[in-house]
């Protein structure tokens, strides 16, 4: 099971980070502990790849890789400190725009996991995808 946050700022831009092993942009997120909760793990996914902690406002999305099985949980959160910086697994971090976001990430699949938290629904989405294209 997957978890991603994605940290707002006080202008509305998301925080994304540029992977190390694919070099593809997208929101800070991996993969569960075995013993962790699904909001612990997706704040300590977010501080090991950008040294942020935050405050986990809400779930935005839930989605489902038909393809793999893997199921993500996508939160939208606030930084509460810390500053955004690289490591192990992050080449680069930046703040992005709704409208920045297409062109830095170009798989659907993961772009709409960021689309979703800067629009903050009500309830949260329920999306399907071949890891690619939503379905």
């Amino acid at each position: 099971m997957g978890v991603s946050a994605v940290t707002i700022d006080d202008q509305g831009r998301a925080l994304v980070i540029q992977r190390r092993d694919n070099g593809r942009w997208e929101a800070p997120g991996g993969f569960l502990e075995l013993a962790e909760t699904i909001e612990d793990g997706a704040r300590r996914e977010v501080l090991e790849e950008t040294g942020l902690v935050v405050e986990l406002q809400n779930l935005t999305g839930i989605y489902k890789n038909m393809t793999l099985g893997v199921i993500n949980f996508v939160f939208r959160a606030r930084a509460i400190s810390g500053q955004p910086t690289t490591g192990p697994e992050t080449k680069d971090t930046r703040w992005v725009t709704r409208d920045e976001v297409a062109g830095l990430i170009p798989i659907e699949a993961f772009a709409i996991r960021t689309l979703d938290a800067l629009d903050n629904p009500a309830a949260p989405r329920i999306r399907h995808h071949d890891g690619v294209h939503l379905l």
